[in-house]
């Protein structure tokens, strides 16, 4: 279930709640795994959307996230949101995914 949104490029999956092993999955694979800090938020997004994350540069366990959702007509609403990263998941998105941090510590 997480290998599809890779290959097609998703970088983030944003959600109000994950079931732990997708979350995990999409951890595995490198991807983003966000859920909203306030679930009543997931309403505030619009269709035809453009999103910015902020906080990209900072991220580490513990560290916060800002979606920018820039809406058509010009308006944005800024929305916190929550991951629940450890060292090692950590160390598995900067690898790029589980497999590729395992390729680089075994030669």
């Amino acid at each position: 279930a997480a290998m599809e949104p890779r290959f097609l490029g998703v970088k983030a999956v944003i959600v109000k709640s994950f079931a732990r092993i997708h979350e995990t999955n999409l951890k595995k694979q490198g991807m983003l795994a966000l859920t909203f800090r306030n679930a009543a938020d997931y309403d505030k997004i619009q269709e035809q959307d453009v999103f910015d994350i902020l906080g990209l540069t900072k991220f580490a366990p513990g560290s916060e996230f800002t979606l920018v959702a820039r809406h058509k007509d010009g308006s944005a609403d800024e929305i916190p949101l929550c991951h629940t990263y450890n060292e090692q998941q950590w160390a598995w998105f900067k690898a790029g995914s589980a497999l590729n941090l395992i390729r680089a510590n075994n030669g």
